[in-house]
């Protein structure tokens, strides 16, 4: 055989292996977002909402926010500002199916919450959860969202900063946040950040803004703070509240040792609801807050102050660690009256 003979088996060779290395390219953002696009739900509300003219009666508003669907049988990860307080929950998929779901725990210190849908999806798809402490600044991200109701929209960026516990809005105790400069607007809370391997790496918080629109500030909880909500029992309590302490203290006359959680919303059917806590019933500003006064201002929950340090998250770990049926009594201060609620902490009513 003649040795040139080789040259062209050569050839074929090399022009094979070329053609095997593209085959194995990385996927590009459009095939990604198809993929994981699915996972993406809408999240609709209904809340009780106090007018804003006088003596007006409260009604029910609709309010939206974003999830990720993380389990077959209906587990929906989402921002905990988004749900707290809302009366009904019904989750919209792709594909247009819509299904009614309840908090299964929630943990407003971390803007991180889960839901249970009432069944499984007829044809779920679920995200992976990645390894937020594995991802770089500068490592480039994409968010899948419904801002302002344009739902499964994608929007492109990098992680620009990690941010400790309350860097960036106070009472944020066990938060860890990515800052991104991918777009973010009112409607995207609660949907998932991704990293370009389509796996989530942060819930979708909140925005810094004065517009009120998306200006290169927006910030997820990572997936290491939602990995723990899921690992270790929250409890959700329904309550929408404003700390009262220092010179607030003093206004709303609070009995020593001087600070209360003023209760200005409570979802139907939660743990506060039934317990018998009362919401506000009057629109206030206090210093640049918009506030819901009138209602309950809660002194001590099972003898814990709200005084005493980090309050608020020693009550609710206390709550989270309680069986089902066990009594649970809430210090109020109500008309004036320091008056005692006995409930238990059992769970909402399914929806």
């Amino acid at each position: 055989m003649r040795p040139r003979s080789i040259v062209p088996i050569a050839i074929l060779l090399l022009g094979a292996g070329r053609a095997e290395v593209r085959a194995q390219a990385s996927p590009t953002l459009a095939e990604i977002f198809k993929r994981v696009n699915p996972a993406v739900v809408e999240i609709h509300t209904q809340e009780t909402e106090v007018p804003t003219m006088p003596r007006g009666q409260p009604v029910s508003i609709a309010g939206l926010g974003s999830g990720v669907l993380i389990s077959p049988d209906g587990k929906i990860l989402t921002a905990a500002h988004v749900v707290q307080t809302a009366d009904a929950i019904e989750v919209e998929f792709l594909t247009g199916e819509k299904i009614r779901g309840r908090v299964l725990s929630s943990e407003p210190l971390a803007d991180i919450a889960l839901l249970q849908l009432e069944r499984a999806p007829r044809a779920p798809f679920v995200a992976k959860i990645g390894d937020s402490d594995a991802v770089e600044i500068g490592s480039p991200v994409f968010v899948v969202g419904a801002p302002l109701g344009a739902s499964h929209t994608l929007t492109v960026g990098y992680i620009s900063a990690r941010r400790r516990p309350n860097a960036t809005l106070s009472g944020m105790s066990r938060a860890e946040f990515f800052q991104t400069d991918a777009a973010i607007n009112q409607g995207n809370s609660g949907g998932p950040l991704f990293s370009m391997q389509g796996e989530v790496i942060g819930i979708v918080s909140h925005i810094l803004s004065h517009s009120g629109g998306s200006e290169g500030l927006g910030f997820a909880v990572t997936s290491k703070v939602a990995r723990q909500l899921l690992e270790q029992k929250s409890f959700w309590s329904g309550v929408g509240g404003y700390l009262l302490s220092g010179d607030l203290a003093r206004v709303f006359n609070l009995p020593p040792p001087g600070a209360g959680l003023l209760v200005q919303r409570v979802a139907a059917g939660s743990p506060a609801d039934r317990i018998g806590l009362k919401g506000g019933s009057t629109r206030a500003t206090i210093g640049d807050d918009d506030i819901v006064v009138g209602g309950d201002i809660i002194l001590s929950v099972m003898g814990i102050t709200l005084a005493e340090p980090s309050a608020l998250g020693v009550i609710r770990q206390k709550l989270a660690e309680l069986d089902a049926n066990a009594p649970v009594q809430v210090t109020v201060l109500r008309g004036g009256k320091v008056v005692t609620l006995t409930g238990t902490a059992q769970p909402a009513a399914q929806p």
